[in-house]
């Protein structure tokens, strides 16, 4: 069982899309994504929602991420927090996002 201090650890911050690009060198089919998280800055992810989702479609779109991991090496990309998303039985990510738009980095409470 995790207790209330390590899940306190656990930073989820909303931000948006603000590009979004194939990532060809991915070992599953991705996109490298850049998410602003407004005074949190600018960062990058590597998500494998493809399945779902077209690049052109993301940007603006505003998703709840992880963002107090160390940064992630895949292949040639350094991915700096982790979009959250549902897994469903076909393996296809549906991903997280405010009900309405809010600002950029707020914390999920």
């Amino acid at each position: 069982m995790l207790t209330w201090e390590e899940f306190e650890k656990v930073e989820m911050r909303v931000g948006t899309i603000l590009e979004a690009h194939d990532f060809e060198k991915a070992r599953n089919p991705a996109y490298r994504l850049t998410i602003d998280f407004g005074e949190h800055g600018i960062k990058r992810s590597s998500a494998q929602i493809t399945k779902l989702y077209e690049k052109e479609d993301l940007i603006g779109k505003q998703v709840i991420a992880v963002v107090n991991f160390p940064p992630k090496q895949i292949a040639n990309f350094f991915s700096e927090c982790l979009v959250l998303g549902l897994i469903g039985s076909d393996k296809a990510i549906t991903l997280l996002h405010p009900e309405r738009p809010v600002p950029n980095g707020l914390r999920v409470a």
